[in-house]
């Protein structure tokens, strides 16, 4: 009998496995320049999926710290921005790699790579600007605040203003997007799974990151 707590841990290895295998040996839709390059859908997208969700719910303890002055909700914000930030490093990486195939180049000033670079590195400032204060409670304040601007300045940075310019990416620039040009229902079975798969191997890390600074800061919290 598996406990409760360890379900949706269960359910994440279950799905990253399964789209590890699906994901390399499922049939996909042979399509040109993107041929069997097309599997990186199952990782790259997943990633900057699960990298939005952690950066979300970094947010929300950055401001439930601004409200309550608790100091393990700003421990809650610090990790999963920081497991926010391999996530998107990993996307950044398998976008390039996927560049690299079907553009013909790992970077091309490309408005979304752009817009996820710049996103990534001011969420690169955030950890510098942490470690910029010694005092725990002044630190903890302004990072939360930097920490809601740096979401606001995302998400119009990756999904508002490529669509306002040309854009190499599908669903940016007048491009069709992956429903109507490449994701058929057999991508479906395994693209979906991956998404819910990566993200929850995201709050995982993110949680275990936090249990350990909460140990290392030696804070007890009630679960």
């Amino acid at each position: 009998m598996i406990k409760k707590g360890y379900l949706w841990k269960t359910l994440a290895v279950f799905l990253i496995l399964y789209t590890l295998v699906a994901g390399f040996l499922f049939s996909v839709p042979d399509k040109v320049i993107l041929e069997e390059s097309i599997r990186n859908l199952y990782f790259h997208v997943p990633m900057w999926f699960g990298m939005i969700l952690l950066f979300l719910v970094s947010a929300g303890y950055a401001i439930a710290y601004l409200a309550t002055s608790r100091e393990k909700y700003d421990i809650y914000s610090v990790e999963f921005a920081n497991t926010g930030i391999v996530f998107g490093c990993l996307g950044m990486v398998t976008g390039m790699v996927w560049a690299q195939y079907t553009w013909g180049e790992w970077w091309s000033n490309d408005p979304k790579q752009l817009g996820s670079a710049i996103g990534l590195l001011i969420y690169f400032a955030y950890l510098v600007l942490r470690s910029s204060f010694a005092e725990e409670h002044q630190r903890a304040k302004i990072s939360a605040v930097y920490n809601i601007f740096a979401l606001s300045a995302l998400i119009p940075l990756i999904f508002v203003l490529p669509r306002m310019t040309d854009s190499l990416h599908p669903g940016n620039g007048g491009n069709p997007g992956f429903n109507a040009y490449d994701l058929d229902d057999q991508m479906r079975l395994v693209f979906y799974p991956a998404v819910l798969g990566w993200a929850l191997l995201g709050v995982w890390f993110a949680l275990l990151r936090t249990r350990i600074s909460l140990l290392h800061n030696s804070i007890l919290f009630d679960e």
